[in-house]
């Protein structure tokens, strides 16, 4: 099975929606010269130079009259996707189905393994003054999380990448937290 990347279904002028009145979007040039890089990169298929995670991490400064950070957000989700699976037919090639499941059953089982401490220690907490993820948001995905590596529970890549944490005084560590769920989003897209 081939995968083929995914384009953006706009105007001919721009791939995406421009941000209007007083919201921000994402700066033009830099969005361009990553989807460029990027296309040449899933084009040329032995090309390693960026993965599903440099797609899952990158980011963009804001500007006036950007793109609309949902419609970049979402053609990076499928552009996420279509590396990932590329990737996965890539390494089930190599190590064969049994190692690339017991790859992904390894990192589930500790991404598991974390979020079934107690509630409101499942993550470090940050200084008495400083703010971090709010504790009992974050909690509460952890719970949606965990049941869908314990039973299946519904839950879907997209929800893990849009999932948004108020702030608080001694929260738990947000790059904790972004390292779990860009965790959790690189088993599903495994299992896929």
């Amino acid at each position: 099975m081939t995968s083929e990347i995914p384009t953006g279904t706009t105007t001919e002028s721009t791939p995406f929606p421009l941000a209007t009145g007083r919201f921000k979007g994402y700066d033009i040039a830099a969005v361009d010269e990553f989807l460029a890089v990027a296309r040449a990169a899933f084009e040329d298929d032995d090309d390693a130079r960026i993965s599903s995670a440099d797609v899952r991490q990158v980011g963009f400064p804001l500007v006036k009259h950007g793109y609309q950070i949902a419609a970049v957000d979402a053609a990076l989700g499928r552009l996420e996707d279509a590396f990932a699976a590329r990737e996965r037919e890539h390494a089930l090639s190599r190590a064969g189905a049994r190692g690339w499941v017991g790859r992904s059953r390894r990192l589930g089982q500790e991404i598991l393994d974390r979020l079934n401490r107690p509630r409101g220690h499942r993550f470090e907490r940050v200084g008495l003054l400083t703010y971090g993820y709010r504790v009992d948001e974050v909690d509460v995905v952890a719970d949606k999380i965990a049941g869908y590596l314990e039973s299946g529970e519904h839950i879907t890549a997209d929800q893990v990448r849009s999932v948004a944490f108020r702030m608080q005084r001694r929260g738990y560590r947000e790059d904790q937290v972004d390292a779990v769920l860009d965790a959790v989003v690189e088993v599903m897209l495994a299992v896929g």
